[in-house]
């Protein structure tokens, strides 16, 4: 075992402190990574105050890991000391199934390894996650970021990044094809980068326009504000695929009633209700109501390459872990353009 610097959340009320952490030694297929950049989502807030259920305590969360290979595995010929990766959501699955054989290791049939709070398969212990200076992974859930990207502002592709890239591919985004995005936050503009960066014309749904100069930067042709009466009227049948971000309850009906014949409403973001959908507004149109998560490491690979190729990269503000706890707050507020993300230096 050796012990590294962390920050860690021993209760759900309580704020986020400075520790260590024991990591175990390294298997013969894992590489230790000294992390210099840790993001955070906003699923570490929903575990670290135990909004989801079944977090164990202490935890060190962090799901968006950058940084260089410090030392390898007996058995690890592909990754070499020094090489820039990245560590997304998962770091384990059987390796055995049809969807891991596939690519689809976050389909695991006998269950995937979160990053954090999550079971290790080999000695029954609790994963713990990016919030630290070091964290061993195995070389099968590296994914490599090129020199090209900003490592900081790369950081939250391992999780935004492929979680709205797996969407647009699935359901074709690109050229003549016309994507909504629903909410302009730390995954809409992600999507919003993508969905135009493979060509398709894109269209921003937010509450107001206060962030409108910020969507068209990043690729917006059109941006609505749902304050506004009626919305929808003007955008009757007119998209591909709608990408709904957003975690707030919204009117189903009216977003199926935008989408081309054929078209899917797919959610990012997960609403505390159940939806209510009129069954007419499916099949008058063959409409699909999908979700998505997160995608493979194959995926999430070509997802990173693809950003590397058109220069994408997440819009954030860099922290001291000193502040994670104010970001915290901050990130539930609806008040940062657009992800935090933590210098390691600072663990």
């Amino acid at each position: 075992m050796t012990a590294v610097a962390c920050y860690q959340a021993t209760a759900p009320d309580q704020p986020l402190t400075k520790g260590t952490l024991d990591r175990r030694e390294l298997r013969a297929d894992d590489v230790m990574i000294e992390i210099e950049f840790a993001g955070i989502c906003h699923s570490d807030i929903h575990t670290v105050r135990d909004e989801w259920g079944g977090c164990r305590y202490p935890m060190t969360p962090g799901h968006e890991i950058v940084g260089r290979i410090s030392a390898l595995g007996s058995a690890v010929t592909d990754f070499a000391l020094g090489d820039r990766v990245g560590v997304g959501c998962l770091v384990d699955s059987c390796g055995e199934c049809a969807q891991c054989a596939a690519g689809n290791e976050h389909y695991c049939e006998t269950g995937s390894v979160g990053t954090y709070n999550s079971t290790d398969r080999v000695d029954g212990s609790v994963t713990q996650g990016g919030y630290a200076t070091h964290i061993p992974v195995s070389r099968r859930f590296l994914i490599r970021i090129p020199e090209s990207l900003d490592p900081a502002a790369a950081t939250p592709l391992l999780c935004a990044g492929i979680t709205t890239y797996s969407p647009l591919r699935k359901w074709q985004a690109g050229p003549g094809s016309h994507v909504a995005v629903v909410g302009l936050g730390g995954l809409g503009h992600v999507a919003v980068k993508l969905a135009a960066a493979m060509g398709a014309r894109v269209t921003v749904f937010s509450h107001s326009l206060a962030k409108e100069a910020d969507g068209r930067r990043f690729g917006a042709a059109d941006y609505v504000s749902t304050a506004e009466d009626g919305f929808h009227r003007a955008h009757r049948g007119e998209f591909d695929l709608i990408l709904n971000t957003v975690s707030v309850p919204l009117d189903t009906d009216t977003y199926l009633k935008m989408l081309r014949p054929e078209g899917a409403f797919v959610l990012l973001g997960l609403p505390p209700a159940p939806l209510s959908v009129q069954p007419g507004l499916l099949i008058g149109g063959r409409h699909t109501v999908a979700g998505s998560n997160i995608g493979g490491i194959r995926e999430t690979q070509e997802m990173i390459d693809f950003c590397a190729e058109h220069g994408i990269t997440a819009e954030i503000e860099l922290i001291e872990a000193d502040a994670i706890n104010d970001a915290y707050d901050r990130v539930v507020d609806s008040a940062v353009r657009y992800r935090f993300v933590i210098d390691a230096k600072t663990f």
